[in-house]
């Protein structure tokens, strides 16, 4: 029987919302966005993250959900349903599944990294330790293939579980709890490090924007950083939000769906992960632009030396694992969408072949600083990890986006007026046309400005 014949759908408003932001958010909003909001100077980048997000990040938002809405598939079948005839845009189809394994491949890697260390703070493996032990542990674990590959397994393992029950009976009643887990932890989290004693100045630096700052990093690095980033946070380009759309009923508009509700979530998230983080880091006296260390050496050195470390530290690591965990079971239900759509498996099979694929193709990462650390595909001293993240961040993201775009803009795709009407239908804020000059002309070229940056 055809698949999209038996489509599944969630079974509350809140389902979808709560998994939909879910797959949006995860290491970008948690990990990356503190990691570069430090980098490059504060608040004046938080400032540009904001306006590029509603500029460039919503409108795209919109197209995926659009797509998978009025096609009903994932993105070949949906590209095939609503293309013209003898067009080939269904070819990105393919991309988008290639990307959304890409992304597991090592995404699984790291978001082991934060159940290793949710596990070493709850049982207390940091306790006593000096600030360079502590700061060696995430040296130490990166040397271990057999650490290493154990969470890999265990997360991927875990992800197809949930998705193996189904949409409603896995990954929608798991998603639900644990983004509810996930909120409340951030609240928990926020209000302790607002009674930090260096709070406030941590906050100023987070909030405040500082020019000076911004031109020390180069004022056109911080606004081509706020650019990307706007993109990675949201998953846009893989197919990872459209397939969402595709379970999505006709009630609500899709503006209103992305903006008031998987949007405010995920940029929600990102925010409160700063006022987490910088306070922390000012408290202690712990430079904000410690780059990608910064979650795994230098907090868990603030969280050793602060009252009630061992608790703080496995929440905070909780917290985390709960953001990266969202986005693979997602990510997991869109390749086992492609798999049953393109191949006309069932779900059960799609769940063993992709979980025991994952797993294979999530060893070069795992063992990347190990066993296989002499691998350094973009040159000395980087790693299987960084490779794979520019190829999904700086080509499949920015490039898949564009494609969305123009598919859905361009009169040799589905065309603007067919895009506007899948996306104002149902009740709630309207895609105004006036944006059309905007979303023809001038979003494509920022698009192309930042895939060409990345592959520079």
């Amino acid at each position: 029987m055809d698949p999209q014949n038996q489509r599944e759908s969630f079974g509350s408003r809140l389902g979808f919302i709560l998994v939909s932001a879910g797959c949006a958010i995860g290491i970008g909003n948690v990990w990356r966005f503190p990691t570069v909001t430090g980098q490059y100077g504060g608040g004046i980048f938080v400032l540009f993250y904001l306006l590029f997000l509603v500029l460039m990040g919503l409108p795209v938002l919109t197209m995926e959900l659009a797509v998978g809405r009025a096609g009903r598939g994932a993105a070949r079948s949906a590209y095939k349903a609503l293309e013209p005839g003898g067009s080939k845009w269904h070819i990105h189809g393919w991309f988008c599944m290639v990307g959304c394994v890409l992304l597991m491949m090592y995404y699984t890697t790291v978001s082991g990294w934060m159940v290793d260390y949710f596990f070493r703070f709850l049982t207390g493996s940091f306790d006593g330790l000096t600030s360079e032990q502590a700061a060696g542990v995430f040296g130490e674990m990166l040397s271990n293939p057999v650490e290493m590959v154990f969470w890999m397994a265990v997360i991927t393992l875990a992800g197809f579980v949930v998705c193996g029950h189904g949409l409603q009976g896995g990954l929608e009643k798991v998603g639900k709890w644990m983004m509810s887990a996930l909120l409340v932890l951030i609240l928990v989290l926020v209000v302790h490090s607002f009674t930090l004693s260096g709070a406030g100045e941590g906050l100023a630096f987070y909030l405040l924007p500082d020019w000076s700052r911004a031109t020390g990093q180069g004022l056109g690095n911080v606004i081509t950083a706020a650019m990307n980033q706007s993109f990675f946070t949201l998953s846009l380009g893989i197919g990872a939000i459209e397939i969402f759309g595709s379970y999505m009923d006709r009630r609500f508009t899709l503006t209103g769906e992305a903006v008031r509700r998987i949007c405010v979530l995920d940029t929600f998230v990102a925010v409160c992960a700063g006022l987490i983080i910088f306070p922390a880091c000012f408290s202690f006296g712990i430079s904000p632009d410690a780059g990608p260390s910064l979650i795994f050496i230098t907090l868990p050195n603030v969280f050793t030396n602060m009252a009630g470390g061992r608790l703080w530290g496995a929440l905070f690591f909780l917290f985390m694992t709960f953001a990266s965990f969202s986005t693979v079971i997602a990510v997991f239900e869109n390749i086992i969408a492609c798999a049953r759509e393109n191949f006309g498996w069932d779900r059960r099979r799609a769940c063993l072949v992709g979980a025991a694929a994952l797993v294979v193709l999530g060893l070069p990462c795992a063992l990347g600083y190990n066993v296989w650390s002499g691998i350094q595909p973009l040159g000395a001293g980087s790693t299987v990890l960084d490779f794979e993240d520019f190829l999904v961040s700086n080509v499949l993201l920015p490039g898949g986006s564009l494609v969305y775009l123009l598919f859905c803009v361009t009169k040799w795709g589905w065309g603007f007026d067919k895009y506007t009407a899948e996306c104002n239908t149902g009740s709630g804020p309207k895609m105004p046309q006036w944006v059309k000059p905007y979303f023809k002309y001038v979003l494509p070229v920022l698009i192309a400005v930042i895939l060409v940056q990345g592959l520079l």
